[in-house]
């Protein structure tokens, strides 16, 4: 008897115990604890069937001893979470950027004026990050420092009167060097309620070439227009045209309202096959002037990495088509992706041929920023051809430098020439330009020794420079003038707006990126502390990823230097 008894309670425990195995097994999935690495499954939409039940996952195996293993691990992470992918081993090499040589100090006795285009592009910040982010320091050609500074916002006046933008000019110390003095130039762009712009027109121009085929090029131009798709009206009509060995219609235009048909498209693109770019570009514009908006925002919307090698693929062939087609009243907006053949020379000088606008999108976030939280600027054009001239008075200047802007440097005849083209300004954008000046007295000119050069007959008080503006309406061919008088001054770094002190840190950062004859006694702690104590109305965070990134820069510059020893 007490053996059966026995007998019958192991039974039961063996019964028992397969019991608590199935149910363990097949734990419905809500209930289960997320793995560090698994993705949580999309419920399935209308239509669709949901997906298997997934069994669950072992648990994570313990943490490695090394930190450093740990770390390169929560990067990896990081990296597979904003959808680039992670490949230490990107040749950075085979991307093309052109050579910038730094403006150099002119001599106003010699070179009074400084002529130049606005940029509001900002394509080479998140391009540096993306760098920076793999573990490199950029390539010095890359870094150019006015997109730097104008990747950020500023708390800049709303116009106030007739014309598009305010003029908000600072004068103050110079951050990397005390003895000189930093001149701040600021436009701001009317701000725009997006439900009231104008209706778009808007033609999306996409690579699907073999060389958009990885995880931070097409996949992510195919989220970014799903970003863009979900803030789009009624009213607005999207088109898409792709090229790969030949340029074809994929949707034609389409009421953005059609959202299941627009993303039918979106999903069904693959890339595969060589690259005619110019021949897309062609029909890209034929589509948008067919659909053409009178009053409304007809635009092409270009997303490569800029590898063309079919068809019209010269930069003079290219620079062509897009300036005739300019004419006819559509704007490009180029949008770079990739890494590995990125073609950042080609995009940018398209982008500036075409009225339009050029971003580097490395991440979902740097979409949603160019996208979603800046559309306006992005898409809607407030003016265009906006030139800018500053003429310096001898008797308070030594020499003068603008930083940045090496590739907007224009002729001072082309101020007053409409037929010269200039950079366009969006909607809510503003543009900064810094002059770094060396005050009369403080060094020996190093101008040209001109024998019946001296002009100066007449005081003009306390005046530094003087100012003027040129712009045209979207829709116009004849420039409107602005002019302004900037006062010396010479304010202490400490007592300066958040504006200044938050673009000085941004551009001393370039100037060290750059390893620049002109960074002066720039560092990166000081570039990191000048930051931190002007961040403003950091609403979504841009500022405080300048502050990870100034960090994340000076610890690789700092490796660069003990490998060299």
């Amino acid at each position: 008897m007490n053996r059966r008894i026995i007998g019958f309670l192991l039974l039961i425990g063996v019964f028992l115990a397969s019991c608590q195995q199935k149910t363990t097994e097949y734990e419905p999935v809500s209930r289960m604890k997320s793995h560090p690495n698994e993705k949580p499954t999309a419920m399935p939409k209308d239509g669709e069937v949901a997906e298997a039940p997934q069994k669950l996952l072992p648990p994570p195996p313990p943490p490695p001893p090394a930190l450093e293993e740990s770390v390169e691990e929560e990067i990896d992470i990081a990296f597979d979470d904003i959808g680039l992918g992670v490949d230490k081993d990107v040749d950075f090499s085979q991307e093309d950027y052109s050579k910038i040589v730094e403006n150099a100090f002119m001599n106003p006795k010699d070179e009074p004026l400084s002529t130049f285009s606005i940029d509001v592009d900002n394509a080479s910040y998140s391009n540096v990050r993306r760098m920076l982010n793999y573990g490199t320091m950029p390539n010095p050609n890359a870094v150019r420092i006015e997109e730097m500074v104008n990747y950020f916002t500023y708390d800049y006046p709303q116009p106030q009167g007739e014309h598009p933008f305010s003029i908000n000019t600072e004068v103050n110390e110079c951050p990397w060097n005390a003895d000189h003095q930093l001149l701040h130039v600021g436009l701001q762009g009317y701000k725009v309620d997006f439900e009231q712009a104008p209706a778009n027109n808007l033609v999306f121009l996409l690579d699907v070439s073999g060389s958009m085929n990885s995880p931070g090029k097409l996949p992510l131009v195919k989220e970014s227009m799903e970003m863009i798709l979900e803030e789009l009206r009624e009213e607005d009509r999207v088109a898409i045209v792709v090229y790969a060995g030949a340029a074809g219609l994929v949707l034609p235009s389409t009421s953005a309202s059609d959202k299941g048909r627009i993303m039918a498209a979106i999903d069904e693109l693959s890339a595969g096959g060589s690259t005619a770019g110019g021949a897309g570009i062609q029909l890209a514009y034929k589509v948008a002037k067919e659909n053409f908006k009178k009053n409304g925002n007809n635009r092409v919307i270009l997303c490569t990495d800029g590898d063309f090698n079919v068809g019209v693929s010269s930069e003079s062939g290219l620079e062509e088509l897009i300036e005739d087609k300019r004419k006819e009243g559509v704007f490009l907006t180029v949008l770079g992706f990739g890494t590995g053949n990125y073609q950042d020379a080609k995009m940018e000088t398209l982008s500036n041929k075409g009225n339009g606008n050029y971003g580097y999108i490395d991440n979902l976030n740097e979409a949603k920023k160019m996208l979603v939280n800046e559309m306006g600027g992005t898409f809607l054009t407030i003016a265009k051809d906006v030139k800018v001239q500053i003429e310096f008075n001898p008797e308070y200047v030594e020499s003068y430098r603008l930083v940045g802007y090496e590739n907007r440097m224009l002729n001072h005849q082309d101020f007053d020439d409409d037929t010269k083209d200039a950079g366009e300004l969006g909607a809510g954008h503003s543009v900064t330009a810094l002059y770094e000046i060396v005050p009369k007295g403080m060094m020996e000119s190093k101008g040209r020794n001109l024998r019946y050069q001296e002009r100066l007959s007449k005081s003009v008080g306390d005046e530094l420079a003087y100012v003027k503006f040129r712009y045209k309406k979207p829709d116009g061919q004849t420039s409107i003038l602005l002019e302004q008088t900037i006062e010396n001054a010479n304010t202490p770094i400490e007592k300066a707006s958040e504006n200044f002190r938050f673009s000085a840190a941004v551009a001393a950062w370039g100037l060290l990126l750059r390893n620049s004859e002109f960074k002066g006694n720039a560092n990166y702690e000081t570039v990191h502390g000048l930051a931190r104590n002007a961040m403003g109305d950091d609403a979504f965070g841009y500022r405080r990823e300048f502050l990870d990134l100034v960090k994340l820069s000076s610890e690789l510059a700092d490796d660069v230097i003990e490998a060299s020893k």
